[in-house]
């Protein structure tokens, strides 16, 4: 892969296929005419940008002779947003409105070029640095969950997994950079492996996404994106730390970051850890500890040609799993010291407030490198970006064999995505292109075996193309997607020493040799697309229609599941006559966005052919089936396919009195009702006409003040209160005792923060204090797996499994670092 990346830079550096093109002006308010010095003039689609000087004035340099989309953002003005024609533009002056609304939000997920929201017909969400900084969460997925439309599959408060519309697990495709993030996504208690400092604005599409990123992104796209390169000629950066109260979580990040004459280069490096969480039923909740270090690095070149980029991350995560043990009598929490599991000593009160990660836990160690290239060829462009990943899981269930991992998984990822954009011709932008991946699955030393060794090939051949027509805009395309998919048989024997299964060959004469899986060979196919429009009748109100195709490939663990995970707690099995699922989302919304007021409704509809769940499997004589191993008795999951129809909506309304305009009250809320509509062999009946892990009816409400004014040495003071409401979930799969009924809640939360300025008014430090639950409620999230880990689920409190966070207090320090060299 480092060859490609200098091959490319070498290659365009040789043609100079664009002779250097400058941009030059000035930053000034529409009502002041006053400069705007440190305004981010950036052009999304060439990765490439400066800050205004201190008289406001800014230069480009090595710019190619395109049209191109021009983003220039700065505290209390509407985001300025203009199409720039750089072969016949070299001056141009700015000027921003001010505005208690940045709206003009450009996204760069999903498209050919970078686009304003507004004018993208397909169902989306941005989120930026700003509400990432203001809002405390343990981990990046978290950090979602009050935007409508998305939640989160959480197993403790470092393991979660996006949700959106009803829909998550593999039918939600996660960016990093744009660049699918593969590391065993199967997983019940497989978390995204991403450093959460290190993602600076994070882009979510709210339906069918095939189109472009083909199978598991049925239900949508989360992209992660990192910050953008650093302005020409400065090197900036900054050291972040934080500390949360409930699980005594300590985290520290540093960045730096540098752009000399196009030679850009950055690095990362975070740690974080805790212990335990807490809630006021469950006190310390043992087995949810976790030590995470991140790493990242970069380098490239910002050309006239384009740009060429190779960028690395080691993510490195030693995280705990309960398995909800309780004594009887006394319902504290227990752990296990022995293979057979006969007796469980109490955990002691050190062993809950210590840092130290426990015997049986997780290790997952995911490696990144990607080359991420974009190429100006005259009015055409090309992007290249090759990938490759590897995720080491170790799952430690051995109590008197600490070194011995239970399940040992490595998987090897090779990702590639071309895509060609042709000039623009009557003024249809028009891209073709071609992504998959390569994958390959090894149990590595393993004495627990869910998934077996397999190997699979996906490629996707796509068209897309947009035009806006006036008011109209139109976009819309075609993908068909194929998957080569082969697992291999296993046979498995006692190991003569430990006494643990271990692989083996086959041998008819060796009566301890057990067939573990099967030989699996099959090719998975299917077509995918969409149709969009967006009628803008004003400048602040549009309408927008779409409909899309979605297409998935069954998982690994859905095929050929067959063990118990000891992440999970039961065996899975999977099912080998799986189809693909396949999806119909229609979607239509509302958007109004003033100076004063803004707000949107969104309703849905989606149709999914084979969908694919989990159902507990009940035994011949009545109760739960259960597999016995090593002593344990463990539930059994077993894979599904029915019919599905998720529907519902979202709704906003921000409001930002006049002449308060500091005073912001945004309110939102998501409804969605899956039903299950039988078919495959499924019988609906009154416990299985609706679909599991759907959220309920929420609502967020937030009263915040933004004081622009500086006061003595602060400036950009927030002061915020909010409540988020969960409804009762009433409508669950509660066949077999598979979910049970969940009551609601309403949790309160509130944060203040601000910058500390010198007399210059330049910033020496960032300070947020947020504090979640701070009424200390006792709740169970449906969406919570931990809701069914209890070992003694009928006892004297009349509660069940393990409850949610309590109050949780965040204080975060962030020191900005910022040399101007030129």
């Amino acid at each position: 892969m480092k060859k490609i990346f200098f091959l490319c830079i070498i290659l365009f550096q040789c043609i100079q296929i664009h002779s250097q093109n400058s941009l030059k002006g000035s930053v000034k308010s529409k009502t002041t005419k006053e400069s705007l010095p440190g305004a981010i003039i950036y052009f999304p689609d060439l990765k490439t940008g400066v800050a205004s000087n201190d008289d406001g004035s800014y230069q480009i340099n090595n710019l190619p002779k395109i049209k191109t989309l021009m983003q220039v953002k700065f505290l209390g003005y509407k985001t300025f947003v203009k199409l720039i024609d750089l072969a016949t533009t070299q001056n141009f002056d700015i000027e921003m409105e001010e505005s208690a609304i940045e709206a003009d939000e450009v996204v760069v997920t999903g498209t050919s070029h970078a686009t304003e929201i507004k004018r993208n017909p397909v169902p989306m969400v941005s989120i930026d640095q700003k509400y990432l900084q203001q809002n405390s969460a343990t981990n990046i997925i978290d950090a979602l969950i009050k935007i409508p439309g998305i939640n989160a599959v959480s197993t403790g408060p470092n393991v979660s997994k996006p949700y959106i519309r009803g829909l998550g697990f593999n039918r939600i495709l996660t960016l990093f950079d744009g660049v699918r993030q593969d590391g065993q996504q199967w997983g019940d208690e497989h978390g995204i492996e991403v450093d959460q400092y290190l993602v600076d604005r994070i882009e979510v599409i709210k339906g069918p996404a095939s189109l472009i990123y083909g199978s598991d992104a049925l239900a949508g796209v989360v992209n992660l994106i990192p910050a953008n390169t650093a302005p020409e000629g400065t090197i900036k950066g900054s050291l972040t730390s934080n500390y949360q109260t409930n699980n005594k979580q300590i985290a520290n990040s540093v960045a730096l970051a540098g752009n000399q004459k196009g030679f850009v280069w950055g690095f990362r490096g975070s740690q974080k850890q805790a212990a335990d969480y807490q809630n006021k039923f469950d006190g310390r909740v043992y087995g949810t500890k976790y030590k995470e270090t991140d790493l990242n690095a970069y380098l490239g070149l910002n050309k006239s040609w384009g740009y060429s980029h190779l960028n690395f991350t080691l993510y490195d995560n030693q995280q705990e799993i309960p398995d909800g043990s309780r004594d009887s009598a006394t319902r504290k929490f227990t752990k296990q010291i022995s293979e057979e599991d006969t007796l469980r000593p109490i955990v002691s009160n050190a062993d809950l407030n210590s840092y130290n990660i426990a015997i049986i836990h997780q290790r997952v160690q995911h490696y990144r490198i990607y080359s991420s290239n974009n190429f100006i060829l005259g009015q055409s462009k090309l992007s290249v970006k090759f990938g490759f990943q590897q995720s080491a899981r170790r799952e430690f269930s051995h109590p008197l064999y600490p070194d011995l991992a239970g399940l040992n998984l490595i998987l090897n990822t090779y990702t590639y995505d071309f895509k060609f954009s042709l000039p623009t011709l009557n003024g249809w932008e028009t891209m073709f292109g071609v992504n998959g991946m390569y994958q390959q699955n090894k149990n590595n030393g393993a004495t627990e075996f869910v998934i077996p060794d397999y190997r699979s090939l996906d490629a996707g051949p796509f068209a897309y193309t947009k035009k806006s027509i006036g008011k109209l805009d139109i976009a819309g395309g075609v993908r068909y997607d194929i998957r080569s998919f082969q697992n291999d048989s296993m046979f498995t024997k006692p190991n003569p020493t430990t006494g643990f299964d271990m692989q083996t060959a086959y041998n008819k004469s060796d009566t301890n040799v057990v067939k573990q899986f099967d030989f699996y060979k099959h090719t998975f196919s299917g077509f995918s697309g969409s149709f969009g429009t967006t009628y803008n009748f004003t400048d602040n109100f549009c309408l927008k229609a779409n409909v899309a195709r979605g297409y998935r490939s069954p998982n690994i663990a859905e095929i050929s599941a067959k063990g118990v995970h000891p992440g999970t707690g039961f065996e899975q099995l999977g099912d080998a006559n799986f189809k693909p699922e396949f999806s119909l989302q229609e979607d239509i919304g509302l958007f109004f966005g003033s100076e004063h007021i803004s707000g949107s409704i969104e309703v849905f509809n989606n149709v999914i052919e084979n969908y694919i769940y989990n159902e507990k499997l009940v035994s011949l004589h009545g109760g739960d089936s259960t597999f016995a191993q090593a002593g344990n008795n463990y539930p059994v999951f077993k894979f599904r396919q029915t019919k599905a129809q998720l529907y519902g909506g979202e709704f906003s309304f921000d409001i930002h009195p006049h002449p308060l305009d500091w005073l912001h009250f945004e309110n939102t809320a998501s409804l969605v009702y899956a039903n299950n509509l039988g078919g495959n062999g499924s019988r609906i009946t009154d416990s299985t006409k609706y679909l599991p892990y759907i959220p309920p009816f929420h609502t967020n409400s937030e009263l915040r003040a933004d004081f622009r004014k500086k006061i003595g040495c602060f400036s950009s003071i927030f002061i915020k209160i909010g409540l988020q409401y969960y409804a009762t979930q009433d409508r669950f799969f509660s066949a077999y005792n598979t979910e049970t009924k969940t009551p609601g809640y309403t949790l309160l939360n509130a944060g203040i923060g601000a910058n500390v300025v010198n007399k210059k008014g330049n910033v020496l430090f960032v300070f947020n204090i947020s504090g979640n639950n701070l009424a200390d409620a006792a709740y169970q999230s449906n969406m919570s797996r931990l809701k069914y880990f209890d070992n003694y689920p009928n006892n004297y409190t009349g509660r069940t499994g393990i409850y949610n966070m309590g109050r949780n207090i965040s204080f975060k320090l962030i020191i900005p670092i910022d040399i101007k060299k030129s």
